[in-house]
């Protein structure tokens, strides 16, 4: 464990600890991000409202570029943000179980805290906190795309739907689950914006995870570039041919809302509509040469209560959870029978309920396929409070983007169960603080 990269230790745990005093002051205000890490962009960025582009409330959908002059490699990043499929969640009244922006994309959305802060791939670096520098990712300096979300729809619905409020106290909801029409106009702009494209990296975060899966085989074809990657955090098209496998109900029921059959018909044989989990074949076959990747954790109770809580009574938390394990060692097993799909699989960190590994900061976003309990005489090691070892070393996230995107290596890493990142006296100080950004 001698990665300082991705452990505080001594000066640095003492530097984060001044910041939380110092924001021990302040905590009658929410907390902002900004007052906690080092990060946000600052790209020239351009709003693009093309006609027919509209969010579920009828709005006008917006998406931002940046053109880089240094490259002409480019990220394209499809926002996360929940799901819905009646009343209360895509009216808002769900709150964190519904979809995000009920209301729309509002104008300069860009300079907003998400989409300056969310994404340490999209802004380049791995941001600091207080004596702990920056750090530059593989993907600084490319052409940036950010696809707001405003759906419900994982950015590829293509219906639309009037809901009921069931108190009745509300008139009927006429949602437009828009994302794949929303998608395509983009695409079919960035064709001919970006005509010559070297690597293209489609990536996305928790239902922009599922876009990036979902939406590769069209950003693929349309843009044409020379190297292709696709890279999903937390947003899993789970293995579910059948109604034994957990995640059947959540995909019948987005199947039909949705009105996914209008966009399957559009994907070659190597797809089978009867099963959401082939997307992940389908990409593999179509696109052999291409680097393909998945991370998330094994502890995620954030999608992973999207995908069973609803259609499975008196779930609790260990419940979701073996059911989220059960089928993501699924989705690793079919992975691995293709050669070019990589997965980083950390188990978990007190960050967001251990949802996306690449959101905010990268802290605690290692995977160690090798984690222990410490034996004899280790338990010695600095830091004591640190019960657990990692005689292969940790595989941090930046270094599997690097050799992954960079070198084109395959990657897998799936950790075991662990309680490392509870343990880590710099992440005890650092979770609570991003953790109360996020919620302010």
């Amino acid at each position: 464990m001698k990665d300082r990269g991705r452990r505080l230790h001594g000066i640095e745990i003492l530097g984060i600890a001044v910041l939380a005093s110092a924001l021990a002051l302040t905590t009658a205000r929410a907390i902002g991000i900004e007052d906690v890490v080092d990060g946000g962009n600052t790209y020239a960025w351009q709003e693009v409202a093309l006609p027919g582009t509209i969010c579920g409330n009828g709005s006008q959908y917006r998406f931002y570029v940046y053109d880089s002059p240094t490259s002409n490699n480019m990220l394209m990043l499809f926002e996360g943000g929940g799901a819905c499929w009646d009343y209360d969640t895509c009216s808002g009244r769900a709150g964190i179980l519904g979809a995000a922006h009920p209301n729309g994309i509002p104008a300069n959305y860009i300079q907003e805290f998400q989409p300056k802060y969310v994404s340490p791939l999209l802004n380049g670096a791995d941001p600091g906190i207080p004596l702990r520098a920056k750090k530059d990712l593989a993907t600084k300096g490319y052409d940036m795309v950010y696809m707001p979300y405003c759906t419900g729809d994982v950015h590829i619905g293509n219906a639309v739907v009037t809901y009921s409020d069931p108190t009745g106290a509300n008139p009927p909801l006429t949602w437009r689950h828009n994302g794949y029409n929303n998608t395509i106009a983009a695409l079919n702009h960035l064709r001919t914006r970006f005509p010559s494209i070297n690597k293209l990296l489609v990536t996305g975060f928790s239902a922009g995870g599922v876009a990036s899966h979902a939406g590769y085989y069209f950003a693929r074809r349309t843009l044409l570039p020379a190297k292709g990657y696709m890279l999903n955090d937390s947003g899993p098209t789970f293995p579910a041919p059948n109604a034994t496998y957990k995640s059947r109900p959540l995909h019948d029921l987005i199947k039909v809302t949705w009105n996914l059959p209008s966009v399957y018909g559009l994907l070659p044989a190597t797809f089978n509509a009867n099963d959401l989990g082939t997307m992940t074949d389908m990409l593999a076959r179509e696109f052999p040469n291409d680097q393909l990747a998945y991370t998330g954790y094994s502890s995620d109770y954030n999608f992973s209560r999207f995908s069973y809580e609803r259609f499975y009574p008196n779930m609790t938390q260990a419940n979701v959870l073996a059911y989220w394990r059960a089928d993501q060692t699924n989705f690793i097993n079919k992975m691995k029978t293709y050669p070019r799909f990589s997965y980083h699989v950390p188990w978990h960190r007190p960050i967001n309920a251990s949802h996306c590994s690449s959101i905010i900061t990268l802290i605690g976003s290692h995977s160690c396929p090798t984690v222990r309990k410490k034996k004899g005489f280790e338990i010695f090691e600095l830091p004591w409070s640190q019960t657990w070892k990692c005689p292969s070393g940790n595989v941090p996230f930046d270094t599997f983007l690097t050799n992954w995107l960079n070198n084109n290596q395959v990657i897998r890493a799936v950790e075991p169960e662990n309680n490392f990142n509870n343990e880590d006296p710099g992440m005890s100080i650092v979770a609570p603080l991003i953790n109360d950004a996020l919620d302010g």
